[in-house]
C-alpha cells in the first residue's frame, strides 16, 4: 500500500492551486466539484522525477537534469518507465498514488494511424512521472498525500495549504479580438464538403471543428478558473508545462481502466441549457427524442466497441447504457457507456494505442474521417481532442477527451469547438452547436477575467 499522509479536506482545491499552480510541471486533474455531475476526485501533482516529451518523431526523457532522446514509439517508452516502477498497490480507496500524468495529443493518434505529421502540431505527448499526489475525495470529504514524498516537500505543501485561503484570483485579459477559423462562411463550405463525402459513402460521420484564438495578457490560470466557473466539467484539468499551459473543463471520460475493467463514455448529442425550467426541460426532451443525435451516438458506440475490443477479452465488451441524458451547467448531452475486460498481458498503454484518438471526436470509420478532418480543418488540433489523465504505478488509468479545452503559448490562447456531422445534419444547427460549446471561452471577452 502507498504511504498515506492525511491533509485538511480541500472543499475548494482551486484555492491551493492559485498558490502552487505554476510549480514545475504542476498538473491538476479536476472533478468540477461541486457543480459538475459525476465529479468526485481532484488530483494534484508537481515536481516530477522524470518527464517524457514527444515531438517530431523524437521523445526527450529527462531525469535529474539529464536528457536522453529516443525515436522509439512514445507509448512504448512510457510503458518502459511504468514497468520499471510497477507496483501491485492492491485494493485502495484512492484512485491514484503516483505514476504518469499528462496529455496524449490528437496528433499522436494521427501518428498511430500512419497519417503524415502536420506542421505546427506541437508536442504529441507531455507526461511527468510523479512519486506522490495530493488527492481529494469529495464524496468522503477527505484529502491526503499518497506515495513517496520527502518531509520538506510535505511541510511546504502543508504551509501552502494553510496560507492559500486569501490568495487572490490571477488576473487575465484578452488583449485583442477573437479570430475564428473557419469563419461562418468557410465553415459552411466545409460542412457541405463533408455532406458530399457522406453521400458518396466515404464515411458515416465526421467531427468538424473550429478554432478560436486571441492574444492575451496575464496568467492563464485566471482564464481556466473563469472557464471552470462558467461550465465546470467532471474531467477537467490544469496543466503547467514549460512554455505551455493547458486549460480543460472537459465533460467527457475517454478511457478508464481499473483492476482490468475498461470503461469509456462517449458523448454525442448536445443542447444548450434553457433560460427557464420549462424551456430547459423542453430542450432536454428534444435532445432525448432526436433521431439524428441518437444515430450519431450509436455510430460512435459501435466504433468504440470495436476499438476496445482489440485489447479486451473476447465477448467481454458490453453497452450497459445507451444515449443517457446527462445535464451539465451549460449544456445537456447524450452519453453512452461501453465496458469490457482487458485481456491478459495487455496494459493501459495498449488500450490507449488501440483507441487514440477517441472515436467521438473523429467520426466513423475513424481513419477516413481523420483524413477528411485533415483536408478541411486549417491547422493541427494538437492537445484538443487528445486525452488528458493518469496511469498509476498499479496500471490503472483514467483519461478525458480533451474537448472544452484551451491551450496558451507564445502570448496566444486557442480554443476549439466542434461536433459530429451526419447526413441528417443541418448547417445552421451545427454552426450553432459550435457556438454553444464555445460559450465558456467566449465568456473571457467580458472584460478582465479575475
Amino acid at each position: 500500500m502507498p504511504a498515506y499522509y492525511p491533509m485538511p479536506y480541500l472543499a475548494d482545491g482551486t484555492r491551493l492551486l492559485r498558490a502552487v499552480g505554476h510549480e514545475p510541471w504542476c498538473q491538476w486533474l479536476d472533478s468540477g466539484w461541486p457543480a459538475a455531475s459525476g465529479g468526485r476526485y481532484d488530483i494534484l501533482v508537481m515536481r516530477p522525477r522524470t518527464t517524457l516529451e514527444s515531438e517530431g518523431g523524437t521523445t526527450r526523457i529527462t531525469t535529474g537534469g539529464r536528457t536522453a532522446a529516443s525515436e522509439d514509439d512514445p507509448l512504448a517508452l512510457l510503458q518502459q518507465q511504468l514497468d520499471a516502477r510497477r507496483e501491485a498497490v492492491g485494493a485502495s480507496r484512492w484512485p491514484f498514488a503516483g505514476g504518469a500524468v499528462g496529455y496524449f495529443s490528437y496528433d499522436l493518434g494521427r501518428r498511430l494511424h500512419g497519417l503524415p505529421v502536420r506542421a505546427g502540431a506541437g508536442p504529441e505527448m507531455r507526461v511527468g512521472l510523479y512519486d506522490w499526489a495530493l488527492v481529494t475525495d469529495h464524496h468522503q470529504r477527505l484529502s491526503a498525500v499518497l506515495g513517496e514524498i520527502d518531509p520538506q516537500t510535505l511541510l511546504w505543501l502543508r504551509e501552502r495549504l494553510f496560507a492559500c485561503q486569501g490568495t487572490a484570483l490571477p488576473a487575465f485579459r484578452l488583449s485583442g479580438g477573437i479570430t475564428r477559423v473557419p469563419d461562418a462562411e468557410a465553415y459552411g463550405q466545409a460542412f457541405r464538403r463533408v455532406q458530399h463525402y457522406l453521400h458518396a459513402g466515404d464515411c458515416y460521420q465526421v467531427n468538424l471543428a473550429r478554432r478560436l484564438s486571441a492574444p492575451f495578457r496575464g496568467d492563464p490560470l485566471g482564464a481556466w478558473l473563469r472557464m471552470r466557473e462558467r461550465a465546470p466539467g467532471p474531467f477537467g484539468a490544469w496543466q503547467s508545462f514549460p512554455g505551455q499551459q493547458v486549460l480543460s473543463i472537459s465533460p467527457e471520460r475517454f478511457l478508464r481502466l481499473e483492476d482490468g475493467e475498461v470503461d469509456t463514455r462517449p458523448i454525442k448529442g448536445t443542447r444548450r441549457r434553457g433560460g427557464s425550467p420549462q424551456l430547459d426541460r423542453r430542450l432536454a426532451e428534444a435532445l432525448q427524442q432526436s433521431a439524428k443525435d441518437r444515430a450519431e451516438n450509436v455510430m460512435i458506440v459501435d466504433l468504440l466497441r470495436n476499438d476496445i475490443g482489440q485489447v479486451c477479452e473476447t465477448g467481454s465488451v458490453r453497452v450497459p447504457l445507451l444515449c443517457r441524458l446527462e445535464t451539465y451547467p451549460a449544456v445537456h448531452h447524450l452519453v453512452s457507456y461501453v465496458t469490457g475486460r482487458l485481456a491478459r498481458g495487455r496494459t493501459a498503454t495498449d488500450l490507449l494505442r488501440a483507441c487514440l484518438p477517441g472515436g467521438s471526436i473523429t467520426g466513423a470509420p475513424k481513419r477516413r474521417a481523420m483524413e477528411i478532418i485533415d483536408e478541411l480543418e486549417p491547422g493541427p488540433r494538437g492537445v484538443y481532442c487528445g486525452a488528458i489523465g493518469y496511469i498509476g504505478w498499479d496500471g490503472n488509468m483514467d483519461t478525458n477527451i480533451a474537448i472544452r479545452t484551451a491551450v496558451c503559448d507564445n502570448g496566444e490562447i486557442r480554443y476549439w469547438a466542434g461536433g459530429g456531422v451526419v447526413v441528417d445534419s443541418q448547417e445552421e444547427a451545427e454552426l450553432r452547436e459550435t457556438v454553444d460549446k464555445a460559450l465558456p471561452f467566449l465568456a473571457l471577452t467580458d472584460g478582465d477575467c479575475p
